[in-house]
C-alpha cells in the first residue's frame, strides 16, 4: 500500500465480503457486498498535500480511508460480466458516491494444462466535489494472459495495460501519478500507475 496513492498512515488492507451465488448449467449469477477497510489510515495527516491529483494542492480526503461496494455478476461458459457500484464516497474521495466499474472477463482451457484468459474493464468516477474534472479519473483497462498447470501448480504470465492518465510530467501531471511518500518532499519518487506491465504468477490450491 502506498501513502502517495491516498492511504496515509496505513499499511494494511482488510476485505470483508458476503453474497449469494448460484448456477444453472452453463449460466451463473453472483450478487454481494464488499467492504475495503484500511486500519490506521488518517488522511488528515497529509493535509496540504496532493494525494491523487497533483494539480490540486489541497487535502481531498478527510479521516479514515475505506470503501463500500455492491456488485452483481453473471457468467456463461467461458465469460463473465460484473458490475460494481460504490455506495458511498469512493475510497473516501469527497462527492464520488456512485462511482462504478464494469468488468468483462473470459478464460478458455486449451487442454494439456494450458489456458488463456483476457479481460477488459471500464471505471467511471462520479462527480468530484473538489472542482477537478471527474472524467480525469475515468479509465479503461485490459489484460491478456496464459497459464500452465504443472502437477497442480499453476504458472501464469499476463500483460496488463490501461489508458488511465498517469503521466508524471511535472508540467502536466496525470490523475494517476502517485508519489511514494506523503507529504511529497525532497527525494520523493513519482510513479505512473497507468502504464502497462507484465505480471508473472505461481499459485496452488490446497
Amino acid at each position: 500500500m502506498s501513502e502517495g496513492a491516498g492511504f496515509p498512515a496505513g499499511n494494511l488492507e482488510m476485505d470483508f465480503y458476503g453474497g449469494w451465488k448460484k448456477s444453472w448449467g452453463d449460466f451463473g449469477l453472483d450478487v454481494g457486498f464488499i467492504y475495503y477497510y484500511y486500519p490506521g489510515t488518517d488522511a488528515n495527516l497529509a493535509a496540504g498535500t496532493a494525494l491523487v491529483n497533483p494539480r490540486n494542492a489541497t487535502n481531498i480526503y478527510t479521516g479514515r480511508v475505506d470503501n463500500k461496494e455492491i456488485y452483481v455478476g453473471a457468467s456463461w461458459k467461458w465469460f463473465s460480466l460484473k458490475y460494481s457500484h460504490a455506495t458511498d464516497d469512493y475510497f473516501s474521495l469527497p462527492g464520488t458516491k456512485g462511482s462504478n466499474y464494469l468488468d468483462l472477463s473470459g478464460s478458455y482451457d486449451l487442454g494439456n494444462g494450458w489456458g488463456v484468459n483476457g479481460h477488459v474493464g471500464s471505471f467511471k468516477l462520479k462527480g468530484w466535489s473538489t472542482g477537478v474534472d471527474a472524467t480525469d479519473g475515468n479509465y479503461t483497462d485490459w489484460k491478456i494472459g496464459v497459464t500452465k498447470d504443472v502437477a497442480g501448480w499453476v504458472f501464469g504470465a499476463s500483460y496488463i495495460d490501461t489508458d488511465a492518465k498517469g503521466s508524471c510530467n511535472v508540467a502536466n501531471p496525470g490523475f494517476y501519478c502517485f508519489a511514494n511518500q506523503l507529504p511529497v518532499g525532497a527525494g520523493a519518487k513519482l510513479k505512473d500507475a497507468g502504464r502497462g506491465i507484465v505480471v508473472v504468477s505461481v499459485s496452488k490450491t490446497f
